[in-house]
């Protein structure tokens, strides 16, 4: 029933101050948008707009150059009329008129609040990096949480930082029993809009017309719970599955590139040598503590860093290096970098 047909693009030039169909309506429902999205963070949302890796493939589905995808005001436009149709369709089935849980069998999106002890580790961390977190409330929590998110956006410690930090959270399921979800800061909160492609959605439309049609006893020979149970098994093996094919296109991509020199920033640092990311095309490598050849370097845990011995040349979250890819593993994913010019000594 749609009068007309957008591309993400397509809405975002008119957001952006171009005339076009709808122009005024795409502009309101963007100022609406940045409404919803401001209120959500004000109540302890968490924003983790985490960069999606992309590549450009040729006609045989080999990378030819790598890219991130960006996400501007008509993405979040939709992802906010998303996340509101999902709340409101819990709510519609789990919130009686008084506030209270009306007690039908639904699914939810849950997401717990995060382990108090993990996130005394995360602050533990980012304080030796010069950040911290506020503790004493879970609306402090999510709010330092977002300003310390934001700076850190462009700088060589965000990666292992950003990492962490959604390490250090919960993880969002599907289930029948509510309890809220902390990330988005949702008492109530579904899936409900991807019914083509995700199989909890199949499942709360359902139940959504089953309450619809005026039925409030559960469904006979329901098995909803054990139906949350696996879909959430399933999302945490694709997610995996996804995060290994990036992995697995990176390094395919850079097998043209052994003995290529490219500038790189430590992105992280462990005892057994630094990540690198390059940053012309986003990919990153290792450089093992046996490849810095000038120096016996130690690991500092305190401060996250290589410090050399001799020479005490230190190399530390976010510095700015110039490596040589050394090797490219196919079947492990694995790119090894080596140094080419060392930092100067600090």
């Amino acid at each position: 029933h749609s009068n007309h047909r957008f591309a993400y693009e397509d809405a975002q030039v008119i957001i952006e101050g171009a005339e076009g169909p709808y122009e005024s309506e795409i502009r309101k429902l963007d100022e609406l948008a940045k409404i919803l999205r401001k209120q959500r963070f004000h109540d302890g949302a968490i924003s983790f707009d985490k960069k999606e890796m992309k590549f450009h493939l040729d006609d045989k589905g080999n990378p030819i150059g790598v890219y991130h995808k960006v996400a501007k005001d008509a993405n979040h436009l939709i992802e906010e009329f998303m996340l509101l149709a999902n709340r409101k369709v819990a709510e519609f089935a789990g919130k009686a008129a008084d506030g209270s849980p009306t007690g039908k069998l639904f699914v939810y999106r849950v997401h717990n609040d995060p382990d108090p002890e993990k996130i005394e580790q995360l602050n533990n961390f980012v304080q030796r990096l010069g950040y911290k977190l506020d503790l004493k409330n879970r609306q402090a929590l999510s709010q330092s949480m977002n300003r310390m998110l934001a700076a850190v956006k462009g700088k060589g410690e965000a990666n292992m930082i950003e990492t962490l930090t959604v390490r250090s959270m919960a993880k969002a399921i599907y289930d029948t029993a509510n309890v809220g979800h902390y990330g988005l800061a949702f008492d109530y909160y579904t899936h409900f809009t991807s019914p083509i492609r995700r199989y909890p959605d199949v499942m709360v439309h359902r139940l959504l017309q089953h309450y619809l049609d005026g039925k409030n006893a559960a469904p006979k020979g329901n098995s909803y719970r054990e139906d949350c149970k696996h879909s959430s098994e399933r999302e945490k093996m694709a997610s995996d599955a996804e995060r290994a094919s990036i992995k697995y296109m990176q390094v395919k991509f850079m097998q043209d590139y052994v003995d290529h020199e490219f500038e790189g920033v430590i992105s992280g640092v462990t005892e057994w040598g630094v990540y690198v990311e390059l940053t012309e095309n986003h990919c990153e490598g290792m450089i093992k503590i046996r490849d810095f050849k000038d120096d016996y370097y130690v690991f500092d845990e305190t401060k996250y860093r290589l410090v050399g011995e001799r020479k005490r040349r230190i190399f530390q979250l976010g510095d700015s290096i110039r490596i040589l890819v050394k090797n490219v593993d196919l079947e492990k994913k694995q790119i090894d970098f080596s140094p080419v010019v060392s930092n100067k000594s600090r």
